[in-house]
C-alpha cells in the first residue's frame, strides 16, 4: 500500500469469511459494476466441497454498508461474462457464457433484495459484451468553467437521441449484446411488459469474436467494436440500426473503417504481443475513440485511438474536369493513434470513467489548474498488484497505487524487477466511481477492496484548488441526483464548514426554478457533510428535521382543494402561504379569518388519521420556542431553526392549517400536557413562533429576539410539558470510520463491531438507547422496545420505517408515496432485521 503522492490509498476492503465445507472464489473471467447509486455488484463461483459443484453467484452491495452483502443464486447454469447497470443504478443485467441474460429489478425498492423479472437468450452462444440502450440523456462537464456561477455553463445538456424511441419521442428501453459468434442481439421492453427480441449477425461473413464493446452515436445509432483476440486481425467496427417494425424488433448493420493496432506494424515490437486482451470504448457515448491493450505472458502495451473525417485527395486529372472548391473535398472517417505507452506490466484489468468530462481544448492539451481532475483518466491494474491511473487520452501517468506485493519506485524499468516466487494478488475486475474518486477492485482471491483516488492525483495543490474539485463535483451529484457516497470519502472534518457555505453561496446564485428542483437534494446534502465534523454534527438533526417539514408541508397542502373549479391560478396552498405572510398577527385567529375555510373542509376519517403527523409540527414549534433561551448552544439540535425564516414561516402556516381542521375534528389536534386546563396552547405557541418569525423572515436583515419573548419563553417549561423530539439515529455506516486514512478492515455479512469517531459522544443525550422503544420516524408511530413488524432503514440518514403500510386512507398513502422508493433525503430502502435492536 502507499500513500502520500502516490494519488491513491487503500480505505477498506471486504472479504469473505473462510467455511470449511464451502467457499467463494473468483469465477473466470470475474465481472464488477457500478451504478450511478453507489451500488456495486459482483460475481464469484461458491464451490460446495461435498457435491463438487459450483454455483454462480452475484453480489450487491452498498458501498456506505459494504458487509450488508446480498448474495443471490444467478441461476446462470454456465458462468457470468458480463453484469450492467443502468443509468438510473435500479436495474441489473448479468448474462453468461451460455448465451442467457436476465434483468434483476429492486424487491419493493430495497437495495439488499432482488429478483429476477425479465431476460433472453441466445441458446449455448456466449455473451462477450452487453449494454442497456441510450436513453438520450447526455449532460456535458465543462472542468475550465468550474468557476462560473450558473449551473447551466459548468453542466450544459448535449443534443443526443435515443438508441429507440416509442410514440412522443419517449426513449424505449432494452439491450444490446454481442456474442462469441459474431451475433448482435436486442431485446427492447414494451410498456406492457413484453419483451421483443431480434437477433442478427454483424456481418455476412460471421468469424470468432473473443473481445466487444458497445458505444453509442448522437444521431441515435450504435457502434460495435469487436476483435477475434489476435493482434494480427484487424479491430474490426459495425454501425447497429433498431427499429420496431410491425410490432417486430428489426436490426440492420453496416461495416464501419477497421484498424490494426500500431503495435503490430512496428518492426521492433511485431511479434511481441501476439493477443489482444482489452477492448474499451473510452466512453459509452463517445464511439470515436477507442483504447486497445495487447498483451505476451508477461508484458501489455496500450494504445488510444480516434476515429476522425479526414479530406480525400484528388487527383489532378479528375481536379482539371471537375474543380474541388472550398468544403466540396470528399471526406472519409480514419482510425489516428492518440497515443501509446511504452512496454507495462501485464495489464489484468481496465476501469474507465464515467464523468462525461468535455474537452473544450485541442485533443491532448487540458488547462493547467484542471490538468489532475480526476475524471480525466482511466486506470490499468497490473498482474503485480499495482494500479496506475493515467490520462485518458495521452495516456500520461497520473497516480499510481502499489499493492503489497509491488513496492517499487515509479521509475524502474518492469524488464528489470525481479520476479516474485508464486502467484501475486491482482485484481482481476475494477470499476471507477461515477465522480472517480473511488475505485473499486475484486481481487484474485475474491476480496473488494475500495481506493480512494485524490481529487489532486497526488499533486500538490492548494487547499483551495481541491476544496473547488470536490465542490464542482458535488454540484455535479446535485445536479444529476447521483449518490455522493465517493466525494464523501475526501471531506476531512475541517473542510466541512467551508464546503456547507460554499454549496449554499453557490445554490443561491441560480434561478427560483432550479432552487426549487433542487431544495431538498441540497438539505440532504449539507446533513451527508455535517455527519463528518464533531462541530456541525447537531446541524444534521436539523437539516434532516427540515426535510420531513418540507415533506409534511407539501402533504398536507396538496390535500386542500378549492371551493368552485373556476378558481383563479392560485391554489388554496399557495393562497394560505401568500395571506400567512402578508399579515403579520400573532393572533392565530385573525389570521384564519382571512382564509376561504371551506377549501380546509377534510374528511373526518382524513383528518384522523393525520393526527401523528399533525402532532410531530406541534411538539417541534414548542421544542423550539423552548430552546430559544438556550440559543446560545450550536451543539443543541434544532438551532439552526431559530435563524430560519423559511422554515418558521412553514410552521406557522401549518398551525394555521391545524387551527381550522381542530374545528372539524378536535381529535386531531396536536395533544399537550399544560398545568392550565383553560390555557389555549395553540394560540400561546403561534403569538410565539410569529414574534420568532418575524425577527428572520427577511434573510439579509435577522434581528435578534427581544427580552419579552425570551422570558415567555423561559415560562413554557412551567406551563406545558416539554415532549422529547426522537431525532434521526446516528447512521452506521463506514464513511466516519475511514477519516483518519488508516485502513479497515471487514468481512462479508458480518457488521464491524467499530467505534465511531467522536462525534457520537456528544450526540448521546439526543438518541434512544439500545432497548428503548423505537419509533417509525416518517409515520411517526412507536413501535415498542423490540418491534415485530419487519422494518427498512435508509442507507444514508439512517431513518427507519415499517417495510409494510399499516393504513388504508387516502391522504395517508399519499403520503407515504413520497417515500416508497427512496428515502426523504434520497438515499435508497435496505432491508433490516428484526433484531435491530
Amino acid at each position: 500500500r502507499c500513500d502520500g503522492p502516490s494519488g491513491m490509498d487503500l480505505a477498506y476492503v471486504c472479504e469473505w469469511e473462510k467455511k470449511p465445507k464451502s467457499n467463494h472464489c473468483p469465477s473466470i473471467p470475474l465481472v464488477c459494476a457500478w451504478s450511478c447509486r453507489n451500488l456495486i455488484a459482483f460475481t464469484t463461483d461458491l464451490r460446495n466441497e461435498e457435491e463438487k459443484d459450483l454455483t454462480h453467484m452475484v453480489h450487491i452491495i452498498d458501498t456506505e454498508h459494504p458487509w450488508d452483502v446480498y448474495s443471490v443464486n444467478s441461476g446462470h447454469t454456465e458462468v457470468i461474462t458480463c453484469l450492467e447497470w443502468d443509468q438510473s443504478g435500479s436495474r441489473l443485467l448479468s448474462a453468461d457464457a451460455d448465451g442467457h441474460i436476465k434483468c434483476w429489478s429492486m424487491t419493493d425498492h430495497l437495495a439488499n433484495s432482488w429478483e429476477n423479472t425479465v431476460g433472453s437468450v441466445v441458446e449455448g452462444d456466449p455473451v462477450v459484451a452487453l449494454s442497456w440502450l441510450h436513453n438520450g440523456v447526455k449532460l456535458a462537464l465543462h472542468v475550465e468553467k468550474s468557476g462560473a456561477s450558473n449551473f447551466g455553463e459548468k453542466f450544459s445538456r448535449v443534443k443526443f437521441s435515443p438508441s429507440l424511441t416509442l410514440f412522443g419521442g419517449k426513449p424505449m428501453e432494452g439491450w444490446i449484446a454481442v456474442t462469441i459468434s459474431g451475433l448482435v442481439t436486442v431485446s427492447l421492453l414494451k410498456p406492457n411488459g413484453q419483451v421483443l427480441t431480434a437477433t442478427e449477425s454483424l456481418c455476412r461473413l460471421r468469424c470468432r469474436v473473443a473481445l466487444a464493446d458497445v458505444a453509442f452515436t448522437g444521431g441515435g445509432n450504435i457502434v460495435v467494436a469487436t476483435s477475434d483476440g489476435s493482434s494480427t486481425s484487424p479491430v474490426q467496427f459495425y454501425k447497429v440500426c433498431v427499429s420496431v417494425v410491425n410490432e417486430k424488433c428489426k436490426i440492420d448493420t453496416e461495416i464501419l473503417p477497421s484498424l490494426f493496432m500500431r503495435c503490430t506494424t512496428d518492426p521492433a515490437r511485431k511479434d511481441k504481443y501476439p493477443a489482444i486482451t482489452h477492448l474499451k470504448f473510452l466512453a459509452r457515448d463517445m464511439s470515436e475513440q477507442v483504447l486497445l491493450c495487447a498483451s505476451n505472458q508477461n508484458n501489455s502495451i496500450v494504445e488510444c485511438w480516434s476515429l476522425r473525417k479526414e479530406g480525400l485527395p484528388v487527383n489532378n486529372i479528375f481536379q482539371q474536369i471537375s474543380p474541388v472548391v472550398g468544403d466540396k473535398q470528399p471526406m472519409i472517417l480514419k482510425w489516428r493513434i492518440l497515443s501509446a505507452t511504452n512496454d507495462l506490466d501485464r495489464v489484468s484489468a481496465v476501469a474507465l470513467p464515467k464523468l462525461p468530462i468535455s474537452l473544450t481544448n485541442t485533443d491532448l492539451k487540458v488547462a493547467n489548474d484542471t490538468k489532475f481532475f480526476p475524471g480525466l483518466g482511466l486506470a490499468l491494474a497490473f498482474h503485480d498488484g499495482s494500479v496506475h491511473i493515467v490520462h485518458r487520452l495521452s495516456l500520461q501517468m497520473m497516480a499510481v497505487f502499489y499493492g503489497s506485493s509491488s513496492q517499487r519506485p515509479v521509475d524502474e524499468p518492469s524488464l528489470k524487477r525481479p520476479r516474485t516466487a508464486g502467484p501475486l494478488v491482482h485484481f482481476k475486475a475494477m470499476q471507477l466511481s461515477w465522480t472517480s474518486l473511488a475505485l473499486a477492485g475484486v481481487d484474485s482471491h475474491g476480496k473488494l477492496s475500495m481506493l480512494r483516488i485524490s481529487p489532486s492525483m497526488g499533486h500538490v495543490l492548494d487547499m483551495n484548488m481541491s476544496l473547488r474539485h470536490l465542490l464542482f463535483l458535488l454540484e455535479y451529484c446535485m445536479v444529476t441526483g447521483y449518490d455522493w457516497w465517493d466525494i464523501l470519502l475526501h471531506v476531512q472534518p475541517s473542510m466541512v464548514q467551508n464546503l456547507v457555505e460554499k454549496l449554499h453561496e453557490e445554490y443561491m446564485r441560480q434561478n427560483a426554478a432550479l432552487q426549487q428542483v433542487l431544495s431538498t437534494r441540497i438539505v440532504a446534502m449539507k446533513a451527508s457533510l455535517c455527519k463528518l465534523s464533531s462541530s456541525t454534527i447537531a446541524r444534521v438533526c436539523d437539516y434532516h428535521a427540515k426535510l420531513f417539514l418540507i415533506a409534511i408541508s407539501c402533504t398536507l397542502k396538496s390535500l386542500l382543494r378549492p371551493h368552485f373549479l373556476n378558481t383563479p391560478d392560485k391554489s388554496p396552498g399557495d393562497r394560505l402561504t401568500e395571506i400567512c405572510s402578508k399579515i403579520t398577527d400573532v393572533d392565530i385567529d385573525k389570521v384564519m379569518i382571512n382564509l376561504k375555510t371551506e377549501e380546509f373542509v377534510l374528511e373526518m376519517t382524513t383528518l384522523q388519521s393525520l393526527q401523528q403527523l399533525i402532532q410531530w409540527v406541534g411538539d417541534f414549534v414548542l421544542y423550539l420556542l423552548a430552546s430559544l433561551p438556550n440559543q446560545g448552544s450550536p451543539v443543541r439540535p434544532g438551532h439552526s431553526f431559530l435563524r430560519d425564516g423559511a422554515s418558521l414561516g412553514m410552521f406557522r402556516e401549518l398551525m394555521v392549517v391545524i387551527r381550522i381542521w381542530g374545528l372539524l375534528k378536535p381529535s386531531c389536534l396536536p395533544v399537550y400536557t399544560a398545568t392550565s386546563d383553560t390555557q389555549d396552547s395553540m394560540s400561546l405557541l403561534f403569538r410565539l413562533l410569529t414574534k420568532l418569525w418575524l425577527c428572520c423572515r427577511e434573510e439579509n436583515h435577522i434581528t435578534e429576539p427581544d427580552d419579552a419573548l425570551i422570558d415567555e419563553c423561559c415560562l413554557l417549561p412551567s406551563q406545558l410539558l416539554i415532549p422529547n423530539i426522537d431525532w434521526l439515529p446516528i447512521n452506521d455506516g463506514i464513511i466516519s470510520k475511514l477519516q483518519n486514512k488508516q485502513l479497515v478492515r471487514l468481512q462479508f455479512g458480518k457488521a464491524p463491531g467499530l467505534v465511531g469517531h467522536t462525534v457520537s459522544s456528544q450526540f448521546d443525550a439526543f438518541v434512544r438507547a439500545p432497548g428503548q422503544p423505537k419509533i417509525d420516524h416518517l409515520r411517526r408511530l412507536h413501535l415498542g422496545a423490540y418491534p415485530t413488524e419487519e422494518c427498512k432503514s435508509c442507507t444514508r440518514c439512517g431513518c427507519v420505517t415499517m417495510l409494510k403500510s399499516p393504513n388504508k386512507v387516502t391522504a395517508v398513502k399519499q403520503w407515504e408515496q413520497r417515500w416508497i422508493k427512496n428515502c426523504l433525503c434520497g438515499g435508497l430502502w435496505r432491508k433490516m432485521p428484526l433484531s435491530y435492536s
